[in-house]
C-alpha cells in the first residue's frame, strides 16, 4: 500500500483494498446459484433438497446482520472485521471438503454468517472518511460489494467448467484468507474503539443490550425509519426483476442459453459503477435530488421493462436504469443514516441493511408466485408497485421531515467515532 495516507485515515490505496474486501466477502454467498445441478448430481439430491443451499446462504446472512454487525459498535472493529473474514475462508473450506449435502449446507448458513464482514468495512469506511467526501467513499466501497455479487455467479461457473465446482470454494478460501491478512496490515486502529464503549451511559454495554441498542435505533432516528423501508422497497423492486429475468429469457422469443443469460448480469455493472457517482453528488449537498431522481427513474424503468418482453433494447435500457436507480436510492440512503449517530454506526447499519434484505427476500419470494399467474406482465406490474411505493415514501419523508421528533436516550452514547484519532498499528 504505497499511497500517502490522507489526514483522515483513508488512502486511495486503502479504500480500494476496503471495495475489494467487501465484494469478496458476499461473493461467497452466490457461489453455488449455478453449480446446484452439479452439486445435486454429486450427493444425489434433488432440486429442491440442493436448492436449500442458496436458502441457508440467505438465513445466514441475515442472522450475522442482526447478531454480529452490531458488535463493532462493542469491541475493536478492526479486529472484529479482520477476525469475520478469517472464519469465512475456514467455513469456505468446510464446504470445499463436504461430504454430503448435510456438510455443505452446514458450510454454506456460516460462510454467509460470518461474510457480514463486509457490513463491519463498509460504516468502517464511513467512520474514516471525511465528512464531506463520506458520500464517495461509501458509493465506492458498494460499487465493490455490487461487483463481487453480479460477478460471484460469473467467476463460478467459469472455474467449475475448468476444474470441478469445489475448486470454486477451495480459492474463494484462499482469497479470503489474504483479504483478512491485509486487513490486519492495513486498516488502521481507531484510538479509543477498543471495545470499551458502545454504552448508552458511558459503561461497558452488554451483548443483550447491544441487541435491544440495536432495534431502539429505529424509535429514536425517524430518518432511519424512512430510510430503510425506502430501500428495502428499492431492493424488493430490484430483486423482483433479477427473479423473473432468467424465466423470461429462456421462453420465446428469447431462447436463450444459461451462459448468454449469464452475459447478462454484466449490465448490471453499469449500475454498480455508477454508485460512486451518487455519493460524490451526495458529499455536495444534493443527497435528497439524488434520492429523488433515483425513485422516478426507478418506476420508469418498468415502463422499458415491461417493452422488454419482445424488445431486446427496451429490456436492456430497463436493466441498466433500473439498476442506476437502485443505486441511487440506496447510495443516497447511507448517506443520510450514517451521518445520524457517528458512535452507533454499526447498529444503524445493522438495522437498516437488515430491513434492506428483507425487502429483498419479499421481492423475491413474490416474484415466482406472480410470474406462475401473471407471467411477465404481472412481474412488471409488481416490480412497479413496489418502486411506485418507494417513490411516495420519499415523498412523505420530504413533507414530514422535522415534524417529528423522537426524545432520545436521557444519556447520549458516548462517540469515538466523531473526531477518530488514526493509528497504522
Amino acid at each position: 500500500m504505497t499511497t500517502k495516507p490522507s489526514t483522515n485515515g483513508l488512502s486511495r490505496g486503502l479504500l480500494l483494498l476496503m471495495s475489494t474486501a467487501t465484494g469478496l466477502a458476499v461473493s461467497g454467498n452466490y457461489f453455488a446459484q449455478p453449480l446446484l445441478d452439479l452439486i445435486g448430481r454429486e450427493f444425489g439430491t434433488g432440486p429442491s433438497s440442493t436448492a436449500l443451499v442458496v436458502t441457508a446462504a440467505q438465513c445466514g446472512y441475515a442472522l450475522g446482520l442482526i447478531l454480529l454487525v452490531p458488535l463493532g459498535d462493542l469491541v475493536d472493529r478492526r479486529r472484529l472485521a479482520v477476525s469475520l473474514y478469517a472464519a469465512t475462508a475456514v467455513f469456505l473450506l468446510v464446504s470445499a471438503l463436504a461430504s454430503d449435502g448435510t456438510v455443505l449446507l452446514a458450510g454454506t448458513a456460516l460462510t454467509a454468517l460470518t461474510s457480514v464482514g463486509a457490513q463491519v468495512v463498509v460504516p468502517f469506511a464511513a467512520t474514516l472518511a471525511a465528512p464531506e467526501e463520506r458520500g464517495r467513499v461509501v458509493g465506492t466501497v458498494m460499487t465493490g460489494l455490487m461487483f463481487g455479487l453480479l460477478l460471484a455467479r460469473t467467476a463460478s461457473g467459469a472455474l467449475s467448467e475448468l476444474a470441478g465446482w469445489r475448486t470454486v470454494y477451495w480459492a474463494g478460501a484462499a482469497l479470503m484468507a489474504l483479504m483478512a491478512v491485509l486487513l490486519r496490515v492495513f486498516l488502521p486502529r481507531i484510538d479509543g474503539d477498543d471495545g470499551g464503549g458502545g454504552g448508552d451511559d458511558g459503561r461497558r454495554m452488554s451483548y443483550p443490550g447491544l441487541l435491544r441498542s440495536t432495534v431502539a435505533m429505529f424509535r429514536y432516528e425517524p430518518l432511519l425509519r424512512w430510510r430503510a423501508v425506502i430501500a428495502a422497497l428499492s431492493l424488493a423492486s430490484f430483486s423482483v426483476l433479477w427473479t423473473a429475468l432468467t424465466l423470461l429469457l429462456v421462453r420465446p422469443p428469447y431462447g436463450w442459453s444459461e451462459s448468454a443469460i449469464g452475459l447478462v448480469g454484466l449490465v448490471g455493472l453499469v449500475g454498480a459503477l455508477t454508485a460512486t457517482v451518487a455519493g460524490r453528488l451526495a458529499d455536495r449537498g444534493y443527497v435528497q435530488a439524488v434520492s429523488g431522481a433515483g425513485t422516478i427513474l426507478l418506476v420508469a424503468s418498468w415502463a422499458a421493462l415491461a417493452a422488454g418482453a419482445h424488445s431486446l433494447v427496451w429490456l436492456l435500457v430497463g436493466v441498466i436504469a433500473l439498476d442506476l436507480a437502485h443505486q441511487a436510492v440506496l447510495n443516497s440512503s447511507q448517506n443520510v443514516v450514517y451521518a445520524l449517530r457517528p458512535e452507533a454506526r454499526n447498529r444503524i447499519n445493522s438495522a437498516f441493511m437488515t430491513t434492506f434484505f428483507v425487502g429483498g427476500a419479499v421481492g423475491s419470494a413474490l416474484t415466482s408466485v406472480v410470474w406462475a399467474h401473471g407471467g411477465w406482465t404481472g412481474v412488471c406490474v409488481l416490480g412497479a408497485v413496489f418502486a411506485a411505493g418507494t417513490a411516495m415514501l420519499w415523498a412523505l419523508e420530504r413533507v414530514t421531515a422535522g415534524r417529528t421528533t423522537v426524545k432520545p436516550p436521557a444519556a447520549p452514547i458516548q462517540s469515538h467515532d466523531a473526531e477518530p484519532a488514526i493509528s497504522a498499528n
